[in-house]
């Protein structure tokens, strides 16, 4: 008999009182997976842009569609294939944004995406960590190219992903000028911006800063704006998928100048855990603005697309597990979560 369980999602695009409560399957332990009782999961704009239907040219949905790209919590079981893991462990995951899956009880990911959470973090903090910082180490290791000494200008610094990118650029050895709300700017030098742009009264562009790399984060200012505050060989880095900058990518592949690049962030374990690394070091850590229940869902959406959240959004699913630290996040009952559990998860309690 199919196992079902409760979660949070939507039968068709629109605003954020589409979402609703929902009874569904359970996802399926392949060979290779990890199933996870989910202590909470992040809000990420991808989650609303998904909703909303704004991705669709890049994204078919099949609905009804639970978001959530983020979770954090224990392992109830493990696919025959995996050794890494075993019932109890306290981990967090990035899963596919178009598979979605985190507004929910449970959630499957295969063993190479899945890590143990930092120790010195609660399974709420995690889940606030594995989409926005993945989104940041990819595009300014990977795409910006960041190496020390080199001058970063980041563009939305205090939202979920920019908060993580002053860090991570700081991380990589790059400096960083962080461009945020005046409110925001003892926050940014908090994390490591050596120089804070109020957006509302100054121009990043206007001066006479000219930056290896330029990480936007919020997308609402063209390319050829931006560009002028490059350096001749300098790269500017999106995260925001338009057409046009898929096109202006290719243009500015073959013609001289700065070049463009727009990137979607892809799951990695390996990338997980070196952030996991960083943030149990002290040298990244997590800004959680508030944490809603899962049944509140709309307003955290409602919150996560009024662009003003600085830092995380994070749903709590599970109470007691999400005020747990990862260091000790409790293994108790957990196999028996599984309404008898299986053979692998009984094996494997020790």
């Amino acid at each position: 008999m199919e196992q079902t369980m409760e979660a949070i999602g939507f039968r068709r695009y629109g605003p954020a009182e589409v979402l609703e409560p929902l009874e569904v399957a359970r996802p399926p332990l392949t060979p290779d997976g990890v199933s996870i009782r989910v202590a909470a999961a992040g809000v990420n704009p991808a989650d609303w842009n998904l909703r909303s239907g704004r991705l669709r040219r890049f994204a078919r949905l099949t609905f009804p569609f639970v978001p959530g790209a983020d979770v954090a919590g224990v392992v109830a079981a493990v696919g025959p294939a995996v050794a890494r893991f075993r019932p109890g462990d306290a981990v967090y995951a990035m899963l596919p944004n178009v598979a979605g899956g985190g507004y929910a009880e449970y959630a499957a990911a295969a063993e190479r995406a899945v890590v143990p959470a930092p120790p010195n973090l609660s399974l709420a903090e995690a889940a606030g960590v594995p989409l926005a910082a993945l989104t940041a180490l990819q595009g300014l290791r990977d795409q910006a190219a960041l190496r020390p000494g080199t001058w970063v200008l980041i563009n939305g610094a205090l939202g979920g992903v920019g908060h993580f990118g002053i860090q991570i650029a700081g991380a990589l050895g790059a400096r960083v000028v962080a461009v945020c709300s005046g409110r925001n700017a003892d926050l940014a030098r908090d994390l490591g911006a050596e120089e804070v742009l109020d957006y509302t009264r100054d121009d990043p562009t206007a001066g006479e800063a000219r930056y290896d790399a330029i990480f936007d984060t919020v997308g609402a200012t063209p390319f050829r704006h931006w560009r002028r505050a490059l350096r001749r060989d300098g790269v500017f880095v999106t995260i925001v998928p338009t057409l046009g900058n898929l096109a202006r990518q290719w243009l500015t592949r073959v013609g001289g100048g700065p070049r463009l690049r727009t990137f979607f962030v892809r799951p990695s374990g390996a990338d997980l855990e070196l952030l996991g690394d960083w943030i149990a070091a002290g040298r990244v850590r997590p800004v959680i603005e508030r944490c809603y229940p899962l049944a509140e869902a709309v307003a955290a959406h409602r919150h996560s697309e009024s662009r003003r959240a600085r830092g995380k959004l994070v749903l709590i699913v599970d109470e007691r597990l999400a005020a747990s630290r990862a260091g000790a996040a409790p293994r108790r009952d957990v196999a028996r979560a599984e309404s008898g559990g299986d053979a692998v998860s009984a094996s494997r309690q020790g």
